[in-house]
């Protein structure tokens, strides 16, 4: 008999500009360095060694790039090429549900309602959940101010090269503007340098990494995020 979505064993693949990071049934997480030189074929060479002896049926990868109908579209920003047209698949042997990673992180914290995510790490992530229905974005490589982008002021990058403290002054005003603009309810702040911030500015909140793996599970138990959206709302 076909195990059904809920159960199901998933791989979650959570791959960042610094770490990748993986988690499959209730014991078998771990993580590894990424970096600008990593390619999908490093990934895996770094991957599957930590994956012997491990069962799963599907898997849900987090991509920090361009993902247009569950394919990557273009090469990440903060590691090296090669992702495009890779086969994940062949090479995890399993059936891959691919996403954004700050969507996939934004699935994992959304409660329903307007919900913006920004992740904030080695570069930026804003993905978008308006009542159940997921939009990542491409807004961090568009133009912000002084001819930079969001990303050039709120990734890793931007803090180091500006310090912390205008770092944070940056993080709240960014947010005070696209929740008015968005017309958000709530706003999500994920990420690694999530937690550098002293105060939090209104209506948003601080997220967790841990909920990049509740997203990933979901994706397989949700597939349509506005049945997610509905079972919030019923339970509330």
């Amino acid at each position: 008999m076909a195990r059904t979505a809920t159960s199901r064993r998933i791989l979650i693949l959570d791959v960042g500009g610094t770490h990748v990071k993986f988690h499959v049934g209730a014991r078998r997480t771990g993580k590894f360095v990424s970096g600008p030189k990593m390619t999908p074929g490093d990934m895996m060479r770094q991957l599957l060694p930590q994956l012997r002896g491990a069962h799963y049926d599907a898997v849900s990868m987090g991509y920090p790039g361009v993902v247009f109908h569950g394919r990557i579209a273009a090469e990440p920003h903060n590691l090296a090429k090669g992702w495009v047209g890779f086969d994940f698949r062949r090479a995890l042997g399993a059936p891959v549900r691919i996403v954004n990673d700050a969507a996939m992180q934004a699935l994992g914290s959304y409660r329903g309602g307007r919900m913006l995510f920004l992740g904030l790490g080695t570069g930026l992530g804003v993905t978008l959940i308006l009542d159940g229905v997921i939009e990542p974005t491409e807004l961090g490589h568009i133009p912000y101010k002084h001819g930079r982008t969001y990303e050039d002021y709120l990734g890793e990058r931007g803090r180091e090269k500006r310090g912390t403290k205008k770092w944070r002054k940056d993080v709240a005003e960014v947010v005070e503007h696209l929740s008015a603009a968005l017309e958000v309810d709530y706003v999500v702040l994920g990420g690694g340098n999530a937690v550098r911030l002293k105060e939090l500015p209104p209506c948003a909140e601080l997220g967790d990494n841990r909920n990049a793996f509740r997203g990933g599970l979901r994706l397989w138990q949700a597939p349509r995020a506005r049945r997610l959206a509905r079972a919030h709302r019923a339970a509330r």
